[in-house]
């Protein structure tokens, strides 16, 4: 998950991708279409196949320490793995953040002339005029449902049983096997919902220095994501999907455009 290449003469982007985590960000998983059920794949025992595409919890920025010396930098891997630990905005939590991935991504594809400022300036208007009632965390058709309990004897014990359904949406790309998954959860810490999202795509995206399919992993192995101007309208869409997730996505997202917009002039 970390930039392995920039290239300004050729005006890509190479991303390294993991292949052998099993917890984390990114992972690699299996399941028959995208409408399935995305199950934990054994990369250093199982042979890749044309099932297994890569789950990332793809995110827009690291937080950054007061002072890095006072904490362990394994707290801080998305810090310490950002190119760019001097751009810096304060988020609706209050704290200061760094850009990292999508913020990271989309900075460079705006200096590379890949993604014009208008292009930022029109994104940052569509997500600004987001009314609350219509972002996602807050949209009528994104909220969890319970269904009425019902009484029923299991093992001679009556339960109340009753059904909780957890929304997932769903956004194809312009391949329709590269999509965004949004998975709608109650908040672990505090009263409401979140919206996590995850970008999901074969793994026959990837560069490797040998093909994958038929082998398995190596250890430690890691393949590279390359982002330039065929598929940078994906970042652009990504970014405007996390604008409409909630409140503190609204307006971090709409911070960041601004700080892009600014240095890019």
């Amino acid at each position: 998950m970390y930039i392995k290449k920039i290239d300004k003469e050729k005006k890509e982007i190479v991303v390294a991708i993991p292949l052998t985590t099993t917890s984390g960000k990114i992972r690699v998983k299996e399941r028959n279409n995208i409408y399935g059920y995305g199950l934990p794949f054994a990369s250093r025992s199982k042979h890749f196949n044309q099932k297994n595409y890569i789950e990332w919890q793809i995110g827009y920025d690291a937080e950054k320490p007061n002072n890095l010396d006072n904490y362990k930098k394994s707290n801080f891997k998305s810090y310490e793995n950002t190119t760019l630990k001097n751009v810096n905005f304060i988020a609706y939590n209050g704290k200061t953040k760094a850009f990292y991935e999508l913020s990271e991504y989309l900075y460079y594809l705006i200096n590379f002339k890949v993604i014009s400022a208008n292009e930022l300036e029109e994104l940052k208007k569509e997500i600004e005029s987001l009314e609350e009632d219509k972002l996602i965390s807050r949209h009528p058709h994104c909220a969890i449902r319970r269904t009425h309990p019902i009484s029923k004897i299991i093992n001679k014990i009556n339960f109340e049983v009753l059904k909780v359904e957890y929304p997932q949406l769903i956004y194809k790309f312009k391949k329709y096997e590269i999509i965004a998954e949004i998975t709608i959860r109650e908040k672990q810490k505090a009263i409401g919902v979140q919206p996590m999202l995850y970008f999901c795509f074969p793994i026959t995206e990837l560069l490797s220095r040998s093909p994958l399919i038929g082998r398995c992993a190596k250890k430690k192995e890691f393949a590279y994501f390359k982002i330039d101007k065929n598929n940078s309208f994906i970042i652009l869409e990504m970014v405007k999907i996390f604008g409409m997730l909630s409140l503190s996505h609204q307006y971090d997202t709409v911070k960041i455009l601004d700080l892009i917009l600014r240095d890019s002039q």
